[in-house]
């Protein structure tokens, strides 16, 4: 049995706690105001990303295992439930880890770990897809 004292790190841990979680958190919407290849992804934000950002923050504080700082404000936080107003498939899960992607690849210094979140990021952002995409021939049923 794994106690606090002998537990791994948790990923906020190795990521350096808050602040780097933070500067993950606005990496990555710098990006999404930036990038062209995001818009679509972008316009789906208000036009202020605060707001979004200090949620993203609160949300993966707790993810990345630290403090639970989301379920404390806003209690569980259904994410799929959350983004079902949006028009979420493929084009804009692949949008959204571009960003996700590339601040990773930025912000985190430990190969492992960035490969650990990228691959966590990837589900999670399937996991947000709620419509089905378009045919690729141009033709519909």
């Amino acid at each position: 049995m794994q106690t606090q004292k002998n537990a791994p790190p948790t990923p906020y841990q190795l990521l350096g706690g808050e602040t780097a979680v933070r500067a993950l958190v606005d990496r990555f919407y710098q990006l999404m105001d930036e990038l062209p290849e995001a818009w679509d992804v972008r316009k789906m934000h208000a036009e202020e990303l605060g707001g979004s950002a200090e949620k993203l923050f609160l949300f993966l504080s707790g993810w990345f295992g630290g403090p639970d700082l989301y379920v404390q404000r806003y209690g569980p936080p259904f994410l799929r439930a959350r983004h079902l107003p949006f028009a979420i498939g493929s084009a804009e899960r692949d949008q959204w880890m571009l960003c996700m992607r590339q601040a990773i690849e930025e912000q985190v210094a430990d190969p492992a770990l960035r490969a650990r979140l990228v691959a966590a990021f990837a589900g999670l952002a399937d996991h947000m897809r709620n419509r089905a995409d378009p045919p690729h021939d141009g033709q519909s049923l």
